[in-house]
């Protein structure tokens, strides 16, 4: 909830055995030995052998339950010093294998990498590269006969590589910052004319190495800013270009402080801009169109084979019969062991798809961090969540203190100028829909297009993760006014039950949440947003006439058996939200003592302390003032039932929080603890005075 950054995509994997090949399912004990055998070829003086080592490597690792098998033997000092072999091919293929190392492995064996010094030959391999580009005098023979850029392919695998270990390791960053990485990097990127893959694979390193990197600040003089405004200006309009140029824009806000605060207004605007173009595409109709484009390519390439066959039919018809003599096919020598042919192939439509997708959710979490970039930290942002400012004496504990515990979040004038300019509300909210049915069905029966699935799920998740945001720092003016958020109610209100019925059911049949991942994401940002907006329309005093007390109840039933603890908590708020509206109400007593008896269950039974908590303080929200709140208390007998828990509450706090929870949630722990204790008090008052 809030400012959890959400992890950076990855590139794919280098791929010798083209997509789709894969065997997630194969292996076990049996790799082993050809994890000793491929390993030891690794040494043979023959340069085809390392090559095909390396690439038969590199496909097993993309199976996470070779890798143990491969740190045993020290795949990474094995493969490392083959980044400076003398055949290129090699260099190529020991990279795409360390890629797929780090890809697949995950932190701790990028942790692994860096600590077996992969920095060292990873570092010399980019600056040898980076000299040899434009001269390229080094390809061989096989370079010119597949038209093939080796320097530039090595490039690519290992700046993938480097991209992949800085993302993870800090000790990573730190060495490409003292090693003066970002010179030859850029270097790459100035090819972004003629090898756009490249491009992007330099711009997604660049957006991770400059994150939180203020060492680096120093080294981006006029000459590396004028590079990425080059490619920031670039006017090329297919899908890759557009990634591109949005990966640019992140990696410009990452290094804001060095922009003259006189042209920090036109840079945010130039940045939102490309966000604005990328996420103007509809992808759902992007696919249904290069779908078709794909089926009319392939349909003219069966054609034309057809026609190559016939004719070398008609050719071997009128060959001499001279023993001597033998026809090679064009296009058919294949040297042996030569794994050209196992490269993926090309599927444009498919990899112009992928990257528009790529862009969007890009566009998006760069878009949540301008929203969090000057609040506070991450735990921070973790706890704006409570409640406690909605009860009179809960916002004196505030003042107490000596003002509010953090300063109320704002963009800055750039941003939201920016932000409106540009139309970004408009654009996230469009996101925020279900991907197209149409769109989704293509990908459902075509296996290579079926992993498009998942990126759409994860754009519309980042949508709402940035509504979320955006809820949190914009103003009702800027959001349209009192009617708009009402419309954006109804909306996220039909987005959340659409899934809460998936749960519910689920549940029901005692099936595991954890069989459909998608679904938990989607329900926190869905009801992050949902109880943001709630927030903004109660403190506003605007109507909320989204959902009847009957599906609100319903939907906190289905939420408050999620697997993941942020769904739990926000259904919980999202009631505590609604009822302290319900309370300021006629003829409400019956819905509250509903939502008095429910948030008293869970306070009670939840295994969570932090959900717990948040039930409390739906509890003061909700049963502060108002005489039908006051009528819906006694009934439930909420006075009593409390001070029986309070002990309860204390008791589990002594037992459970250390070593179970942060210091900033038992920090919040404390603070409900407090208020509990007043809030009993103020209820007793409340007894105590003459009806």
């Amino acid at each position: 909830m809030g400012k959890s950054r959400a992890r950076r995509f990855r590139g794919n994997p280098f791929s010798p055995t083209g997509p789709g090949q894969r065997r997630d399912g194969d292996g076990g004990p049996e790799e082993e030995p050809a994890a000793a055998e491929l390993l030891e070829k690794l040494q043979h003086p023959s340069a085809e052998v390392r090559e095909y080592a390396c690439a038969s490597i590199s496909k097993l690792l993309q199976q996470k339950h070779v890798i143990p098998a491969f740190l045993q033997r020290d795949v990474v000092r094995c493969l490392g010093p083959l980044l400076m072999d003398h055949s290129l091919a090699v260099r190529e293929t020991a990279a795409g294998a360390l890629r797929n190392l780090s890809a697949c492995g995950g932190f701790e064996v990028c942790d692994d990498m860096v600590t077996k010094d992969i920095m060292t030959p990873l570092v010399a391999l980019l600056k040898e590269c980076s000299t040899g580009l434009d001269a390229n005098q080094l390809s061989p023979k096989k370079c010119r006969e597949m038209n093939k850029n080796y320097i530039e392919d090595i490039a690519n695998e290992a700046i993938n590589l480097l991209w992949n270990v800085c993302e993870c390791n800090n000790t990573a960053v730190s060495i490409f910052n003292k090693e003066g990485c970002l010179e030859a990097v850029l270097h790459y990127m100035k090819k972004f004319t003629t090898n756009v893959d490249l491009a992007i694979s330099v711009a997604n390193c660049l957006q991770a190495v400059t994150e939180d990197n203020p060492d680096l600040l120093s080294s981006f003089n006029a000459s590396a800013q004028q590079v990425l405004e080059t490619v920031m200006l670039c006017p090329e309009s297919t899908m890759k270009h557009i990634l591109l140029r949005t990966l640019i824009a992140g990696t410009i806000w990452n290094i804001k402080d060095t922009i003259p605060p006189g042209s920090l207004g036109s840079m945010v605007n130039a940045i939102l801009k490309i966000f604005s173009e990328s996420l103007a595409i509809d992808a759902g109709e992007t696919i249904i169109r290069m779908k078709e484009a794909e089926k009319n390519r392939l349909k003219l390439a069966a054609e034309a084979e057809t026609e190559e066959d016939m004719s070398d039919v008609i050719d071997n018809c009128v060959l001499s019969d001279d023993d001597d003599m033998e026809e090679i096919p064009k296009g058919r020598v294949r040297k042996e062991n030569d794994i050209s042919d196992l490269l993926p192939s090309d599927k444009w439509e498919l990899k112009e798809v992928t990257a528009l997708l790529m862009a969007q959710q890009t566009a998006l979490e760069i878009i949540v961090n301008m929203c969090c970039s000057e609040d506070p930290s991450d735990d921070e942002w973790e706890e704006l969540s409570s409640s406690d400012e909605s009860d009179l004496f809960m916002e004196n504990s505030y003042n107490e203190g000596g003002g509010l515990l953090m300063s109320p979040l704002c963009l800055s004038d750039e941003v939201n100028s920016a932000f409106l300019n540009n139309l970004i509300p408009k654009k996230i909210l469009e996101k925020t829909a279900f991907p197209n049915s149409v769109a989704l069905d293509i990908c459902m029966h075509n296996p290579s297009w079926k992993p498009l699935i998942k990126k759409l799920n994860a754009v519309q998740c980042r949508a709402l993760t940035c509504l979320h945001s955006i809820l949190l720092v914009s103003d009702v003016d800027c959001l349209g006014g009192a009617s708009a958020l009402q419309s954006l109610a109804q909306h996220l209100s039909q987005l959340v039950f659409s899934k809460m019925g998936i749960l519910l059911q689920r549940w029901l049949l005692q099936k595991s949440p954890e069989e459909l991942p998608t679904d938990t994401e989607f329900l926190e940002a869905v009801t992050s947003a949902l109880r943001a907006l709630l927030q903004t329309m109660a403190s506003k005093n605007i109507s909320q006439q989204c959902m009847t007390p009957e599906q609100l109840l319903a939907l906190c039933e289905a939420g408050i058996h999620s697997s993941n603890v942020s769904v739990r908590v926000n259904v919980v708020s999202i009631l505590g939200i609604s009822g302290s509206v319900l309370a300021k109400g006629q003829d409400t007593a019956e819905t509250l003592k509903m939502i008095g008896k429910f948030l008293l269950e869970v306070a009670m039974k939840e295994p969570s302390l932090v959900v717990a908590g948040e039930a409390l303080d739906a509890l003061f929200d909700v049963f502060a003032d108002g005489k039908e709140a006051e009528k819906a208390a006694v009934q439930i007998k909420l006075l009593p039932a409390l001070k029986e828990f309070q002990p309860v509450f204390k008791m589990r706090m002594r037992k459970e929080g250390k070593g179970h929870y942060s210091t900033d949630q038992l920090c919040v722990l404390d603070n409900v603890k407090m208020n509990l204790r007043r809030f009993i008090a103020y209820q007793e008052t409340l007894g105590k005075t003459p009806t």
